[in-house]
Order: structure tokens, then C-alpha cells, then sequence
């Protein structure tokens, strides 16, 4: 980005009205998100058809899915929020040089997955939660979107750099593209070639590709920090400012796959038709939650630029706005899932009445819980963007694993199935507690004008 553009940019981000900026910012990122998570359950709709082991699968391998997002947004959400404060406060040669060293890192990262996971396939697999009949169909699954790690762990930093620049339309560009291609493949290779689950995995990976593909010529189109090799500069104190800002990230990501491991071992003992409905309903949460957290997004470049500019008190006017937004959305979808439980399920299994029975139930009181977690990823967004490492890891930690995990072990013990499905509300509820005594103190302190403690 040229120095006028990057002025223009700095002026907007700092000076414009709070509001309508972050209503602006959010609109691709929303877009992005919603798209992400339809073709996310195309293939859950799609290998639906195929019966419930092969729901189930998609179920079993979305840990390994979630691992490698969690690795994608830790270099991409690392950098990223760096390379937002660095623009903000006028340093435009550490950005660059933060922007190489978290792309080539990710990239390297996703190679290790990749070899690693394919070495140990089979026991992964059974880690995963695979029942016997499950286990054929998760294998071939996985172990082809295994192949698409390195790219799809670096799409993520380039969609997290892009969007946090301020450039939220090219990051859309190069998810969106890739989302509808992967809608559009599923059934080719499903159905037409006859590759079965294979052919989703095909499908997901291809299109990763090609939105990788079109998010590196964002980069380029769009005029701000290029990725370029000779500015990787990897150092400990760059990866320790990296990882301020990648590991609340990497806990929520990361726990993420740890925690559907957890749901999946738990629904086990209940039989293929428990699996396939918790990952429907993780599914169809996803995809509710998913225009919330774009519009979170939408926020972030806002924080990072005021507080890396120092004016705290657009930063809290953002989060309040964020806040208030989120949480009347996800009233209203909270309201309609409880009201079309049954109905939603069935879209993806209309011939397994057990499914939907399961499922329904589930995701009922999930929708207890729901309109709160606007509030606990608000909280995450902003300590994470204005580096409160160690707040904003806990706050990520909490739905997915200080709460999620213990109750996922031990509430099946006292209510078997029902155990189960009590898991995410009781972990919501008591994670919008816990973000609540982390945020509130920040948030007053940055209402009073002053930089929060970091340590």
C-alpha cells in the first residue's frame, strides 16, 4: 500500500464514525463466515445421503478439520492483530516483516501436519471417536483432506492479514469463491464420479486450493503489506509478539477439536445415530453463530488500528455497539431453532427418526444458552486484539475447554445421553460468567482513557 493509501486507510479506521465503519468492515467478513459455514454443512448435507455412518464421519474427522483451522488463525490471527498495531502506529516496515513471518510459518506448520497425520492415520482415527462402522468412511475422509493442510492453514493467515489490514473485500473474495466452488463440487464428486465420501474430501481441498490461489492475488491487488521471502525474518521476540496475539486463537480452535473429540467419545456408547446428530447440530450452531462472529470481525481492524493509535474510547464505543448487535441476533435465531429443532435436523437426515430425535433435543438446549455467546466472543475479540494474551486465552479457552471438556467426561456419567447434550449449554453459560469478570475491569480502565495492564 502506497503512502496516500495507507493514510486514507489510517484516517478511516481512526476518524470515521464508529458505527457505520464496523457495519462496513463487517459486511464481507459476515459474507465470508456465512459462506464458510454453508459449504462447511454441504458436506455434512451431501454425505448425508450416503446413511448415518457417513454423517458420522464427517462428524469424527471435524476435530482434525478444527486442528488445522487452529494452526491457520494462530499465524493468521497473530500476525494480523500485530500488523494492525504496527499500521496504527505508523510502522510499516515491522508489519512487512511480520506479515512474511506468519505466512511461511503457517505454511511450514500445515506441512507437518500433513506428514504427521498420514504417518499415524489409523490410531488418529480411532482418536477421533470412529466406532468400527464409522471408521472405513473417516479414514478415506481424512486422510485426503490431510493433503490440503499446508494450503488451507495458509489461506487463513492470508484471510487474517488481508481482513485485519482493512481489506475485508479481497479476504471475502478468496473464502467466498472457494465456498460456493466447494458447494458446487460435492455433488459432482459425490454423486457423478462416484467417489462417495471420498469425493467430499476432493471437493474440499480443491476449492481450499483455489481460494488460496485467489487470496494471494488479493494480496497483490489490494495494495497493502505484500508476502515476500527475503522479509521472513523468524526471531523469538517476533514469534513472542506473534503468539500474543495467535495463541487466544489457537485455544479456541484448538480446544474446539479437542472438545468435538470429546462429544464424539461420549456420544459413542449411544451408537452411530448419536455421532451423526452432534455433528449436525455442531454444524447448524456453526453456521448460526458464524454472521456474529463476521461482525466481530468487522470489528477488530477498528481495535486494532484506535488502540495502536491510542483512542481507547473508540474502542469500547466498537465493543458495546458489537455487543448490543450480536447478542439480538442471536436472540432471534435462538428462538427459531428452538421452534424448528425437529425440522432443521431432518434436512440433513430425513429418514433416521433417531437422528432427528437426538438431534432436536440438542440443539433445543443449546438454544438456551446461544444468545450469551455474543457476549463471550466480543470479550475474546477485544483483549485478544488489544494483546491481553493472557485474559484473552482464558476467555478463548472457556466454551470449548476449561467448561466444555470436565463436563463432556462427567455429566454423561450422571445423565448418560442426556449428559451429553447438556455439555455446550452448561459450558456456555458458565463461560459468560468467567469473561465477565476478565472484560469488565479492562473496559473500565480503557473508558477512564488508559492503556490496560499487558502483563
Amino acid at each position: 500500500m502506497d503512502n496516500d493509501a495507507q493514510a486514507r486507510k489510517y484516517k478511516q479506521l481512526t476518524e470515521a464514525p464508529v458505527e457505520p465503519l464496523i457495519c462496513k468492515m463487517a459486511v464481507p467478513t459476515v459474507i465470508s463466515m456465512l459462506i464458510t459455514s454453508i459449504y462447511n454443512m454441504a458436506d455434512t448435507f451431501f454425505v448425508g445421503r450416503l446413511g448415518t455412518s457417513a454423517t458420522g464421519a464427517v462428524g469424527v474427522v471435524f476435530p482434525l478439520m478444527a486442528l488445522i483451522q487452529a494452526v491457520g488463525f494462530f499465524f493468521g490471527q497473530g500476525s494480523g492483530n500485530y500488523i494492525s498495531r504496527m499500521l496504527g502506529a505508523q510502522h510499516r516496515a515491522e508489519a512487512e516483516r511480520m506479515a512474511a513471518t506468519g505466512f511461511f510459518s503457517a505454511l511450514g506448520a500445515g506441512t507437518v501436519i500433513l506428514a504427521l497425520g498420514l504417518l499415524f492415520r489409523t490410531p488418529l482415527c480411532h482418536l477421533l471417536g470412529a466406532t468400527e462402522t464409522i471408521f472405513p468412511y473417516a479414514l478415506a475422509y481424512m486422510c485426503i483432506v490431510l493433503i490440503g493442510a499446508p494450503w488451507m492453514t495458509a489461506a487463513l493467515v492470508l484471510n487474517n492479514q488481508l481482513r485485519l489490514q482493512g481489506n475485508a473485500t479481497y479476504a471475502m473474495v478468496g473464502l467466498v469463491s472457494g465456498g460456493i466452488l466447494n458447494i458446487a463440487l460435492d455433488p459432482l464428486f459425490i454423486f457423478v464420479l462416484k467417489l462417495g465420501i471420498a469425493g467430499a474430501a476432493v471437493a474440499t481441498i480443491l476449492s481450499q486450493l483455489i481460494s488460496f490461489g485467489l487470496l494471494l492475488l488479493g494480496v497483490k491487488l489490494s495494495g497493502g503489506i505484500q508476502i515476500r521471502l527475503r522479509l521472513f525474518s523468524p526471531s523469538r521476540k517476533r514469534y513472542l509478539a506473534l503468539a500474543g496475539g495467535g495463541i487466544p486463537s489457537l485455544c479456541r480452535q484448538g480446544l474446539a477439536s479437542i472438545a468435538v473429540t470429546c462429544l464424539n467419545t461420549a456420544a459413542r456408547p449411544y451408537g452411530d445415530a448419536a455421532i451423526a446428530a452432534m455433528s449436525i447440530v455442531t454444524r447448524v450452531s456453526q453456521f448460526a453463530g458464524s454472521a456474529m462472529i463476521g461482525f466481530g470481525q468487522g470489528f477488530q481492524p477498528v481495535c486494532g488500528f484506535n488502540f495502536g493509535a491510542r483512542k481507547y474510547d473508540r474502542v469500547t464505543r466498537g465493543f458495546w455497539f458489537c455487543v448490543k448487535s450480536s447478542s439480538a441476533v442471536l436472540l432471534l435465531l435462538a428462538v427459531a431453532g428452538w421452534v424448528c429443532a425437529p425440522q432443521i435436523i431432518a434436512i440433513f437426515r430425513a429418514d433416521d427418526p433417531e437422528v432427528i430425535r437426538i438431534g432436536a433435543l440438542t440443539l433445543r438446549l443449546q438454544c438456551i444458552s446461544f444468545p450469551l455467546v455474543g457476549w463471550v466472543t466480543m470479550c475474546n475479540m477485544l483483549l485478544q486484539n488489544i494483546a491481553m494474551t493472557m485474559r484473552a486465552s482464558i476467555v478463548a479457552a472457556a466454551r470449548q475447554g476449561l467448561f466444555f471438556i470436565p463436563f463432556a467426561l462427567v455429566l454423561p456419567l450422571f445423565w448418560e445421553l442426556f449428559g451429553v447434550q447438556l455439555c455446550q449449554p452448561a459450558s456456555d453459560i458458565c463461560s459468560f460468567a468467567l469473561s465477565t469478570l476478565l472484560t469488565v475491569p479492562v473496559l473500565r480502565t480503557l473508558s477512564r482513557g488508559e492503556n490496560p495492564d499487558k502483563r
